[in-house]
């Protein structure tokens, strides 16, 4: 299971998990990180490093954030991104977009 950025994060957006992620595959929207499903390696090295304990493993998502699990795989496909599998969020950068449905439910 991949790991996933909940709610806690949104705006704040720190940017330790990204330094920490060994295979890049944190990638950066506009009020949050995503990571990418497919890229995740399970290593788990992002998820004490966040300042505001909002990275889970998939399994372990709590009830009221769970939606990010679905928000997080969605992000990387053609209705929001298309970026699928791309190998890397450095060559990237900012996707300059959040998961439509981000907003909905997390004002600014």
């Amino acid at each position: 299971m991949a790991y996933v950025i909940t709610e806690p994060c949104v705006d704040v957006h720190d940017r330790a998990c990204v330094e920490e992620c060994p295979v890049d595959c944190i990638y950066d929207g506009l009020r949050k990180g995503y990571i990418h499903p497919d890229e995740c390696v399970e290593c788990g090295a992002c998820e004490p490093v966040c300042p505001v304990a909002a990275i889970f493993s998939e399994d372990d998502v709590p009830p009221e954030w769970a939606v990010y699990a679905t928000i997080d795989r969605e992000f990387f496909g053609p209705a929001v991104t298309g970026l699928g599998p791309h190998g890397g969020a450095a060559d990237v950068g900012s996707a300059g977009v959040d998961h439509p449905l981000l907003a909905r439910l997390v004002e600014h």
